[in-house]
């Protein structure tokens, strides 16, 4: 199931028109992220989708994770590929790491389905 960037957070649906009203730089923003995170280099975009994750669950932005793991999964990034590199979330935050973590983990089931498999902590 895609999610729309109005599903992410409905805030960024003014996206445009913000991008039009601050001199463009959302825009550019944009172009750098897709360039620089989104395109293969040395290091393969799957791989920097999920660091940006990371980030985005250490600076503790909902919509932000939602938007890197939705575009992680675009990239072929597995369950078992993000738990990795949440296990890194977790280990590095603590509890509150570890909490933001689990929202990145929902927010990929939520875009793939649960695993049919079941497993405890």
């Amino acid at each position: 199931m895609a999610t729309t960037l109005q599903n992410i957070d409905p805030a960024l649906a003014l996206m445009k028109e913000f991008s039009r009203k601050t001199l463009g730089t959302a825009a550019a923003i944009d172009k750098m992220r897709r360039e620089v995170i989104f395109t293969d280099g040395k290091v393969p975009a799957k791989y920097k989708a999920m660091a940006a994750t990371l980030w985005a669950v250490s600076a503790r932005c909902e919509p932000c994770i939602r938007f890197y793991v939705q575009e992680a999964a675009k990239l072929g990034v597995t369950e078992e590929e993000l738990g990795e590199f949440l296990a890194v979330g977790s280990t590095m935050g603590g509890c509150v790491g570890e909490m933001w973590s689990l929202k990145a983990f929902a927010a990929y089931r939520d875009q793939h389905g649960a695993d049919a498999s079941c497993c405890s902590a």
